[in-house]
């Protein structure tokens, strides 16, 4: 799973492996267990793509495409499991205002340009000095906790009975198999998945009127439209953005490639760079996030092909069945969705445990996770909030040592 070492070991979410613990030696790999991990971050990634399609009309061909083409460029470009997820806070104002395409765009070309001037300027270390560990964990502890959220109250129940009992079968073989190099949990888990689709949701209709080829189109972001953007759009997203995306998931990086110095200058040049390209092609805005990668290493990814093969999957559903996406996805149950998307937010809470020998840093990362979960605009309010705690506690534990 990963080299046999005491720091990887720690944070491997379950001690399930049937073979011994193996690092990568290439930095691309094409695999079952690669293929196994493509999966780990689909119960995140899919639901909002639907939901912005529907919500802002854009169309469906450049967004899947450009996002296939960005989780490609990712794996090639850092061989190893680095995702490329959509904006969350952006995605849910667009699903709930209902904000056109032409903003989208813009506001995705002014957060492109604000994290590539924070990568230039080295902005981005000093923000990366100043927050410490148990803020970045918390912020992942507060993500697990939307996410466990989501699959429990609204994934897992989608189908009524049959969904319960699909998503208990689901859980048991994922318990049973995870870390499983010879049997991937999450391939037996989508195959279920297509199982009970074919046999209780499959539409011919809809995939023969879906199948056609489609190109992405040209778009150029107006000056109206990027200052719109970066108001509605962009500052709302910018805190979870430096928490999760770049600060959370260079510690990721950290846990379980502790031989990668990837830094976060390189983390937010990339994040930048893929917002500066994707508005013109009608891609929605992205980020890289420390929930996607934990996702796809927890089901047995190790190597950049993971998220090379996931994109490839994106790259055909835009190119020959974008016209009927929304349409298709509905046939895959969300009851296995939220089993994969539960296993990826215990396996982010399992990270927590690296604090346990310090109980004013646990209490630090708790609060920070209670408050990034549970507020509005709670990923800045965490981290703020959290920051100010940990240095308060650190002066009052030295004044008491003296």
């Amino acid at each position: 799973m990963v080299r046999a070492s005491s720091t990887c070991l720690a944070h491997a979410p379950f001690p399930s492996d049937t073979s011994p613990l193996t690092a990568p030696t290439r930095r691309i790999r094409f695999d079952r267990n690669e293929l196994a991990g493509a999966f780990g971050d689909l119960g995140t990634d899919l639901p909002l793509l639907i939901g912005v399609i529907a919500a802002s009309g854009v169309d469906s061909a450049g967004l899947l495409i450009v996002f296939g083409l960005l989780q490609m460029f990712s794996g090639f470009w850092y061989g190893m499991p680095m995702p490329v997820q959509p904006l969350k806070a952006f995605a849910a104002l667009v699903i709930a205002q209902k904000i056109p395409g032409r903003i989208i765009f813009g506001g995705g070309l002014a957060i492109g340009l604000s994290m590539l001037l924070l990568s230039v300027t080295g902005l981005i270390d000093a923000l990366a000095k100043l927050i410490p560990k148990p803020v970045v964990r918390g912020i992942q502890f507060g993500l697990a906790l939307q996410l466990s959220t989501l699959a429990l109250k609204e994934y897992v129940p989608a189908d009524g009975l049959p969904g319960y009992a699909l998503a208990a079968a689901a859980f048991t073989v994922t318990v049973l198999l995870l870390g499983n190099r010879r049997w991937p949990a999450s391939l037996l888990v989508i195959t279920l998945g297509i199982i009970y689709a074919l046999a209780f949701k499959l539409d011919l209709t809809t995939a023969q009127q879906a199948l056609g080829l489609h190109l992405p189109t040209w778009h150029v972001p107006q000056q109206a439209d990027i200052l719109t953007g970066a108001v509605l759009l962009a500052l709302p997203q910018i805190p979870l953005s430096l928490g999760n995306s770049i600060l959370a998931t260079r510690q990721v990086i950290h846990d379980h490639y502790p031989e990668k110095q990837v830094t976060v200058r390189q983390i937010s040049f990339t994040y930048g760079l893929m917002n500066l390209v994707a508005p013109f092609f009608g891609g929605f805005p992205v980020c890289h996030g420390s929930g996607g990668m934990v996702g796809h290493y927890a089901f047995g990814a190790r190597t950049g092909g993971s998220v090379i093969l996931y994109g490839g999957l994106f790259l055909v559903l835009g190119l020959f069945f974008s016209q009927g996406f929304a349409d298709i996805v509905q046939i895959f149950p969300l009851p296995i969705l939220g089993v994969l998307l539960l296993f990826e937010a215990l396996t982010l809470a399992a990270l927590l445990r690296d604090l346990t020998s310090s109980k004013p840093d646990l209490l630090v990362a708790l609060l920070v996770g209670v408050l990034c979960s549970g507020l509005p605009y709670g990923y800045l309010v965490g981290l703020v909030v959290g920051t100010a705690v940990y240095y308060a506690m650190r002066r009052g534990w030295a004044g008491l040592g003296k």
